[in-house]
């Protein structure tokens, strides 16, 4: 029997995980069975199984590999010197990851999906603890950004980094939900209303 290439091997479980992707997006985790997946795929039963045993390990796959993508994302954009101010930098990572993720559509289906993710993390601990561990590790890399904005006189040193991270990461929680529901968000949308609300002072009292 000749040997399966690892190439192949790699090429069938990514494969299984984006019909999955599209049947969870479609459809929710729940309503979802693996026969669903299977008619997605147009893969045997004994093919699928043979790389994730049930329906929950094809969910915790899609979730790690979501939040790993969108934390990469954000890192990448931190280490950005000198960093571009939040409005921009913000567009930017969203931009990019739905570009990368959205193959046929606006995006839509994978902001279904993502909301979908965390909503799982609710019910299920080892999501939850891998949500928990990436949403820490996403807050000190952009509250470091703190430290280079005032490295670069642009920010008073009394603003606490981690609200600042804490307000970044909201935002774009902001953006995939409003994108879930409704549809028609672009990044810069989102880019156009955070320069609008930098550029807003307090009036100078009397």
């Amino acid at each position: 029997m000749a040997r399966v290439s690892q190439e192949h091997l790699d090429a069938r479980r990514r494969q299984i995980l984006d019909g999955a992707a599209r049947c969870f997006s479609r459809n929710g985790f729940h309503a979802t069975s693996m026969q669903d997946v299977l008619g997605e795929v147009g893969l045997s039963a004994g093919a699928v199984y043979r790389y994730f045993r049930s329906k929950e390990e094809l969910i915790e796959a899609i979730a790690e590999e979501t939040f790993t993508g969108i934390r990469a994302a954000f890192d990448e954009a931190a280490r950005t010197t000198p960093p571009p101010l939040p409005d921009v930098l913000v567009a930017r990572v969203l931009r990019g990851v739905f570009e990368q993720q959205s193959h046929d559509d606006d995006g839509q289906m994978f902001a279904r999906l993502v909301v979908q993710v965390w909503t799982e993390t609710l019910r299920n601990e080892v999501l939850g603890v891998f949500l928990e561990d990436s949403y820490s590790r996403l807050r000190l890399t952009w509250a470091g950004l703190a430290d280079a904005y005032r490295e670069n006189g642009m920010l008073a040193e009394d603003i606490s980094g981690d609200d600042m991270a804490r307000t970044l990461i909201a935002a774009a929680q902001g953006f995939i939900t409003q994108h879930a529901l409704f549809g028609g968000m672009k990044a810069e949308v989102l880019e156009n209303g955070l320069s609008g609300l930098m550029s807003m002072r307090r009036p100078e009292a009397d």
